[in-house]
């Protein structure tokens, strides 16, 4: 693994153009964003990973990719840590001379793209993976932020040779209607891909449907509404279980406590398995996925689900509405409202039938609108654009089509 105090001259090998995925967490990485680096080995690039690494390292370097420590403070408002981040990512960005980066979420949009400026960097595409806590909390606080935020994405994202993409039309509507950037930036496209092989239809386990959220313990993620709709349907003699998986995160004021969650749990309200690596398995054991989230980019876990061949129920909110038809693939409910999420959850426990055509249905919008292979050839034909944009370091001539 490079450290930034050692780089001091990452050579060029000939012409093969180089990308840089500067994201938040390893895990998340590794979990999301992969896919999308490994489209761009295949297409003939070079891979460098900046992240917070933690546990996925040897992961990441397993896959032919370097990687570089980066310790984002996900939490920090504090301003002199923020410019010490932001002068950092200059310094990594002069010393491995990308061709293209790719930040991935609105703090490495702001500080990477700001330090991409400054470093010269040819090529930047920005993902936003959602809006996040800035634009989905309501409170005093959230609101001065979103107003500084609103104005810094206006710069950033003025970039000449960038592109922003979005996983939903609604986060992209939401921006454009700001004017915090224009129309020949933005791309759409829909996730980050779900792996159809490693997600696979599996037969519905015996006993008591088991009903799953499985993310990030974040109050804005629904965990609280979750739990509500289990008491809900608890008192009302439903032979279900209810199941959390996840960690908590201290980095996001919206997270949940250990404490809070272990009370739930005590109480028999729910069980908490706690963070899985094995999510594949995790969704195969359930019978039904469940996400009330206020705001998301696009989730994976519903495109896991699908895949899986399981039934989902989510909020209507426009991450969620690209993956799931009301009635169709799962069901569709109000934002923070348990009473309607007990009530579809209910209809899906009492329907095996239901809720396993749904769940077929999930498999095939997944195999025909999110594999990893069509996301993968829409990304690369991003970064081909803009490398192309460059002269004196175009793409080479690399079949898009031959991906995957």
């Amino acid at each position: 693994m490079f450290e930034l105090q050692s780089i001091f001259n990452v050579q060029r090998p000939g012409k093969q153009p180089r990308i840089l995925f500067v994201v938040t967490e390893d895990w998340w990485f590794c979990l999301t964003w992969a896919g999308i680096a490994r489209a761009a080995r295949d297409a003939g690039m070079e891979v460098f990973v900046a992240t917070r690494v933690k546990d996925h390292g040897k992961q990441i370097e397993e896959e032919g990719f370097h990687l570089l420590q980066i310790p984002f403070l996900r939490g920090s408002t504090n301003p002199a840590r923020e410019v010490v981040g932001v002068a950092k990512l200059i310094k990594l960005y002069r010393l491995i001379r990308p061709d293209i980066v790719h930040h991935i979420a609105i703090k490495p949009i702001l500080y990477g793209s700001y330090a991409a400026r400054l470093a010269g960097v040819p090529s930047v595409v920005n993902t936003f993976a959602g809006l996040g806590y800035v634009f989905t909390e309501t409170g005093w606080k959230a609101q001065v932020l979103r107003a500084g935020v609103k104005q810094a994405l206006r710069y950033v994202l003025a970039l000449p040779n960038s592109r922003t993409i979005f996983l939903n039309r609604g986060d992209r509507d939401a921006l454009l209607r700001e004017q915090i950037l224009c129309d020949k930036q933005v791309v759409m496209i829909r996730s980050a891909g779900v792996d159809l092989a490693a997600f696979s239809p599996a037969p519905e386990g015996k006993g008591p449907p088991i009903i799953l959220f499985a993310g990030r313990m974040l109050r804005h993620k629904g965990v609280g509404e979750f739990v509500e709709a289990a008491r809900i349907l608890k008192r009302r003699g439903t032979n279900a279980r209810f199941v959390l998986v996840g960690r908590t995160d201290t980095d996001n004021p919206a997270s949940l406590t250990d404490a809070q969650i272990a009370a739930w749990s005590d109480d028999g309200v729910i069980e908490w398995w706690g963070h899985r690596n094995d999510m594949q398995h995790v969704l195969q054991s359930a019978h039904v996925v469940v996400l009330p989230s206020y705001g998301e980019g696009l989730p994976q876990i519903l495109l896991e689900s699908g895949a899986c061949t399981r039934a989902v129920v989510a909020t209507s909110i426009p991450g969620c509405q690209e993956v799931v038809t009301d009635g169709d693939n799962g069901f569709l409910v109000p934002v923070r409202d348990p009473e309607a999420l007990a009530r579809a959850i209910d209809v899906l426990v009492q329907n095996p039938s239901l809720r396993q055509q749904m769940g077929l249905r999930g498999r095939q919008i997944a195999e025909k609108e999110f594999s990893i292979q069509r996301v993968g050839k829409e990304t690369i034909s991003v970064y081909k654009t803009l490398l192309d944009n460059v002269p004196q370091r175009s793409f080479p001539n690399f079949p898009i089509s031959a991906i995957g």
